[in-house]
């Protein structure tokens, strides 16, 4: 029964109230950060449930007055008020189960996010150098923080590579459906005529890692240094200040020469490793998960080709959704909410089937 879901979310709302100051657990940081994000979600969903609870009272007041009320003019005032507030309380029921779709507990953090031109050559380098401006541009219109760790220019420009953070508020949650293959189809600049050429490059997302989230024995750790590169192969300065980490138990590598300081790349490069890491475990839970609930919008499949961007028609396709829209230029320059809106209610309406409830 709906009220008694409501009493348990009340209920542990206020033990998240006592918890969230009390000393021992302001100390522990993992256990703050975990109870703090918890209360932000219960705050936000019991204001809900007490405005549902003041609708639902004044729609039985509005009732009691259509059952006792003899006055014609009286009685249409009141039954308009009841329609309206049978409406609003059949919405806000309908937030209301949309709030309580468990949410993943990385989707509130960080992203980093990893870019690499596919099939296509100098035109995958350019396209995955369009998918980073794009994601960039989107950042700004979120207010997040965009900070590059490391990247390989293509030869005719763009990115053979690029690697770097996305820092703000459920930055992981929104970008974590940009996963997978991304393809483009456009005449390309050196094409003479005037041909249609598919090139593709491959977008990875995964949750930057706190330091309490992996627990990294530094003894596993192997450092090298090398010079920093700048555009063309050049040296950009004469130190070796470019670090590359090497996890020596499962062979993942980090590397950052974003910075001049050795200890600044040091430290990018060891929180991209770290999150590399995280992303490992999640990758194995979700493995487990997805054979319970298969979800064609959020499985984390690399290889998959999630989007196709179409030039000529000026199309957008997202593949997993079927969600075509024409309108690549203003996507391409960071609009990419429409997209990701509806690849988070499809996502949504999968996890509420699998819990058993009815849209």
């Amino acid at each position: 029964m709906l009220q008694d879901k409501f009493n348990i979310i009340k209920q542990r709302f206020v033990e998240l109230s006592d918890q969230i100051v009390n000393p021992d657990i302001i100390n522990d940081r993992k256990k703050y950060v975990e109870i703090s994000r918890e209360y932000k979600d219960l705050k936000a969903l019991t204001e809900k449930i007490e405005e549902y609870e003041m609708t639902a009272a004044q729609l039985e007041e509005a009732k009691q007055v259509l059952k006792e009320e003899t006055d014609r003019e009286m009685v249409e005032m009141a039954k308009e008020e009841a329609d309206n507030l049978a409406r609003r309380l059949e919405k806000l029921e309908e937030e209301i189960k949309w709030m309580l779709i468990p949410k993943d507990k990385e989707d509130a953090k960080s992203a980093v996010m990893e870019i690499r031109a596919g099939t296509g050559g100098d035109e995958a380098s350019l396209f995955a150098g369009d998918l980073f401006r794009m994601y960039a541009k989107y950042a700004e219109k979120k207010g997040w923080k965009v900070e590059i760790v490391d990247f390989n220019e293509g030869t005719a420009g763009g990115f053979k590579e690029i690697i770097f953070n996305v820092k703000g508020e459920d930055v992981y949650g929104t970008l974590k459906y940009e996963a997978g293959v991304h393809r483009v189809q456009r005449v390309p600049q050196t094409e003479t005529q005037g041909r249609v050429h598919t090139s593709a490059a491959t977008v990875m997302v995964f949750p930057e890692a706190e330091e309490f989230d992996v627990e990294i024995d530094m003894k596993d750790i192997r450092k090298d240094l090398f010079m920093s590169s700048g555009p063309g192969g050049q040296s950009v300065n004469t130190t070796y200040s470019a670090v590359r980490l090497t996890h020596i138990p499962t062979g993942i590598t980090a590397q950052c020469q974003d910075q001049k300081s050795q200890h600044k790349n040091f430290e990018k490069a060891l929180r991209v490793l770290r999150s590399r890491l995280y992303e490992l475990e999640l990758r194995k839970k979700k493995e487990e998960e997805a054979k319970i609930r298969k979800s064609q919008v959020s499985s984390g499949d690399r290889s998959a080709k999630i989007r196709t961007y179409n030039f000529p028609q000026g199309r957008v396709t997202d593949h997993r959704i079927g969600l075509t829209l024409y309108d690549l230029q203003n996507i391409l320059n960071g609009d990419l909410d429409k997209i990701i809106e509806a690849l988070r209610i499809a996502d949504n309406a999968e996890k509420l089937k699998a819990a058993g409830q009815n849209l």
